[in-house]
């Protein structure tokens, strides 16, 4: 294998749970080291059993973590220490057993507690029984993961240490650290960026059973999130109701009124980079009705009265942490310029990227097709009618672009 500096100077946390695949990450350190990464380790009671804690330190050049309560680490707060001071935290092999407990926030044991008290990327390396692999909850769980922001690096098939031959293998040392190249790769552009992407339309309750929507898919917004992880970004995706799955790898949170999506996005920052997709709906209905309303003979339709709803965008372009980039879409049915470009001055954005929808030739909510137009303080550009996947890389390309301009 050829020396690889992409790594040089990253920190590295390695978890080792049980299993027999325990003795690959011996190697992973090696060539870890070999890439002149610094590699911390935290090896699990289970994990243990598989490789000795001398022999994981000898390849680490580091003391091994091991216990929760070790009196000298946790004087100073070991946990929270390693998983602040790593860029990326590698599970692997990681069991199902710690997988389980990753998916439904336990902390019980070192492990798991960093786990829980990060705030970096994480990454695993799932290995075990192909039955285990396969079983429902084990599949449930990885889901939840993924939806977390986790990334899961695929087991694969082979032979089994049981005999048996199935999916559940964890990949040799080699690919594990071709994985964390790519993953960490100093090369990707937005690598060490943050971002926001909300997207999907907001469902505003009018009775437990009726709401106020709108037709918005979720395929640009969620296009985008993608895009953005792909170039290095850690994004968060806000998502309203969709029937879309979140791209793998990207930290989801789902909701449903534009007061939870609001909540979601302050939460949130700060953050280098928002992109507002969202479809958010402009009013609710002031008092919703606790019972289903009914209809009945001879009595005049119920009247709603309505309240504005928070302008996310706004409050996201005028906040004391305001990202550096904001960039708001305006979905608009007539005269899109002009009301776009007054959008982009109201709301404090740097960009709009405005479309017409509601017509049939371009119906654009639900649609894999989209045509827009990018609108900044200096520049009017209409980009030629694409699937929703290039709109995301052309605009993913223009915020590389202007990350550049920025350093």
């Amino acid at each position: 294998m050829t020396e690889n500096h992409t790594l040089a100077n990253r920190s590295i946390l390695l978890i080792i749970s049980g299993g027999i695949a325990a003795y690959k990450s011996l190697e992973l350190i090696r060539l870890l080291k070999k890439s002149h990464a610094s590699v911390r380790v935290i090896l699990t009671k289970n994990g243990s059993q598989f490789v000795t804690p001398l022999s994981v330190s000898a390849l680490s050049e580091h003391p091994v973590y091991t216990d929760l309560w070790s009196l000298k680490d946790e004087s100073e707060m070991g946990h929270i220490r390693l998983s602040r001071e790593a860029d990326l935290i590698l599970v692997a092999p990681a069991s199902a057993n710690l997988i389980a407990k990753m998916a439904n926030g336990y902390a019980d044991d070192l492990a798991s507690t960093t786990l829980l008290a990060s705030n970096k990327p994480i990454l695993i390396s799932p290995a075990m029984n192909p039955e285990m692999w396969n079983k429902d909850s084990t599949q449930r769980n990885i889901r939840t993961l993924q939806t977390d922001g986790v990334h899961v690096i695929m087991p694969v098939c082979g032979e089994m240490a049981c005999g048996e031959t199935g999916t559940g293998r964890m990949p040799e040392a080699s690919e594990l650290l071709s994985a964390i190249e790519d993953f960490l790769g100093k090369n990707k552009p937005l690598a060490g960026k943050t971002a926001i992407v909300t997207s999907g339309p907001t469902y505003e309750p009018i009775d437990p059973v009726r709401f106020i929507g709108n037709r918005s898919s979720g395929k640009q917004g969620h296009a985008i999130a993608k895009e953005l992880s792909k170039q290095g970004a850690l994004v968060t995706l806000i998502s309203g109701p969709v029937s879309i799955s979140p791209p793998q790898g990207v930290k989801t949170i789902f909701v449903e009124t534009a007061e939870q999506m609001k909540d979601a996005v302050i939460n949130s920052l700060p953050t280098d980079i928002f992109v507002g997709v969202a479809a958010v709906a402009d009013w609710r209905v002031e008092t919703p009705s606790i019972q289903k309303m009914k209809k009945r003979a001879g009595l005049t339709p119920p009247t709603l009265e309505f309240i504005e709803n928070p302008d996310i965008l706004s409050l996201v372009g005028h906040h004391p942490n305001r990202p550096k980039l904001v960039i708001g879409f305006a979905a608009e049915t007539e005269d899109v310029l002009r009301h776009a470009k007054s959008k982009l001055i109201k709301k404090g954005c740097d960009w709009i990227i405005a479309n017409q929808v509601g017509t049939t030739e371009n119906p654009i909510f639900g649609a894999d097709d989209n045509q827009v137009t990018l609108i900044t303080p200096t520049i009017t550009e209409n980009w030629p009618q694409s699937s929703k996947i290039e709109i995301a890389k052309i605009l993913i390309k223009k915020i590389i672009e202007e990350s550049k301009n920025d350093q």
